[in-house]
């Protein structure tokens, strides 16, 4: 009788995460966060641009949305092309390209049609996300998928970033941002062309791109996913841009002031979205996105009373930031359950693109209702009504999705 001790087994595959993979999550993280600083380059100057140009509260809505409308709609090739030619081409080029409309905001920013054409461009900056999903989702197994997303998620925090620094650089000088932004983007395209790599078992889809599209526009998912994600990660995108007109608007604060506080509501987003992933990695995300939304849905009515800032409104906007990131990490996690690894890049990019265009509609709608009625309050309640819509179907139908979906 062979007696001999048999070795241990080896862990599962599945278990093993490689270095390769926190380096591209970390990687593709930065240029996450740094190309969304670049897209949200107009917001915190929205006033300046306002009373330099004399703009109305709508033209105003509509020169911090442009960016988000294209960036939103980019997503979708953006997304195909990352399943055909990998986030490796695809990272480093997109954050070089988006450095052309940056320096093109120096010589546009004393004309309005000027500005909409460069928004229009600068929008490029936020097609990243729908690149990195892909790269992120490859190389992390299921069981480590939803926080990972989450992780990377967290560089929508650029959106803080340019919240809180670009009009401090703007006051030593007011084409700086636009300079550093662009010094940033060129250092970061250099470090992805090196530090990015796809996974050696990505599957080279040989379909063409319209048919890739085609074939994920037509799974019911897709659209369920993108309404879902309409509502959080639009959300966020909405205050991101029209946040700091709003507080400076209502609550009469200065163009710092309400610059700062945008970028902590919109760190809170950033904190929440990880942990939203996380905890779908434990419960169905659709119970998770559910809760989220509901909390939201609850909060936006509190705001829609227009508290004092301090403390109620202060609390109301930053539980409606944790909800809404919350709900933004879970919706991805749930893409990733349920979509094949050949089609995420194109379902993250239709995904991706609705949740965008959620919150291109917002500050639209905003900027409409307070130009005709001096309050938001019927913006807010807008607000809580999709939410819960989106808690309900979250909960009814979503949850009873699976895995092999």
């Amino acid at each position: 009788m062979d007696t001999a001790a048999k070795p241990a087994a080896a862990p599962p595959a599945e278990a093993v995460v490689p270095a390769a993979a926190y380096r591209n999550l970390l990687v593709a993280t930065i240029g996450f966060a740094l190309t969304f600083w670049a897209w949200n380059l107009i917001s915190p100057l929205g006033s300046d641009f306002r009373d330099r140009l004399g703009l109305s509260s709508f033209q105003q809505s509509l020169l911090v949305a442009v960016p988000v409308l294209v960036g939103s709609l980019g997503r979708i090739p953006a997304g195909a092309l990352t399943d055909r030619y990998g986030a490796k081409l695809m990272f480093p080029l997109t954050s070089a390209l988006t450095i052309i409309p940056v320096l093109l905001l120096i010589p546009a920013r004393n004309s309005y049609a000027a500005m909409l054409v460069v928004g229009f461009l600068l929008g490029l900056g936020g097609t990243t996300f729908a690149i990195g999903i892909p790269l992120v989702n490859s190389w992390f197994p299921p069981a480590k998928r939803g926080f990972a997303l989450g992780v990377f998620g967290m560089g929508m925090g650029g959106v803080a970033l340019s919240g809180y620094f670009t009009p401090r650089i703007a006051a030593s000088g007011e084409t700086l941002p636009f300079v550093v932004v662009a010094i940033a983007l060129a250092a970061y395209a250099v470090l992805a062309a090196f530090s990015i790599t796809d996974h050696p078992q990505r599957k080279v889809p040989a379909e063409s791109l319209a048919s890739r599209l085609g074939q994920a526009g037509r799974l019911r998912v897709t659209w369920e996913l993108s309404a879902l994600y309409a509502i959080g990660f639009g959300g966020i995108v909405a205050f991101g841009v029209y946040l700091p007109t709003y507080l400076k608007t209502w609550y009469e604060l200065s163009p710092t002031d309400a610059g700062t506080k945008a970028a902590g509501f919109a760190l809170v987003t950033v904190v929440f979205r990880p942990i939203g992933g996380w905890l779908s990695d434990r419960v169905h995300p659709a119970l998770v996105t559910a809760g989220a939304l509901g909390v939201v849905a609850l909060l936006a009515i509190v705001q829609a009373f227009e508290p004092p800032l301090y403390p109620g409104g202060t609390i109301a906007l930053l539980i409606m930031a944790a909800g809404l990131g919350t709900a933004s990490g879970s919706v991805f996690a749930l893409v990733a359950q349920v979509t094949p690894q050949p089609r995420v890049g194109s379902v993250t990019g239709i995904v991706g693109a609705m949740g965008g265009l959620g919150g291109f509609v917002p500050p639209l709608v905003m900027g409409a209702i307070y130009s005709a009625k001096d309050s938001y309050a019927i913006g807010f309640m807008l607000l809580s009504d999709l939410a819960l819509a989106g808690c309900v179907y979250a909960y009814g139908r979503m949850r009873t999705l699976r895995a092999d979906a």
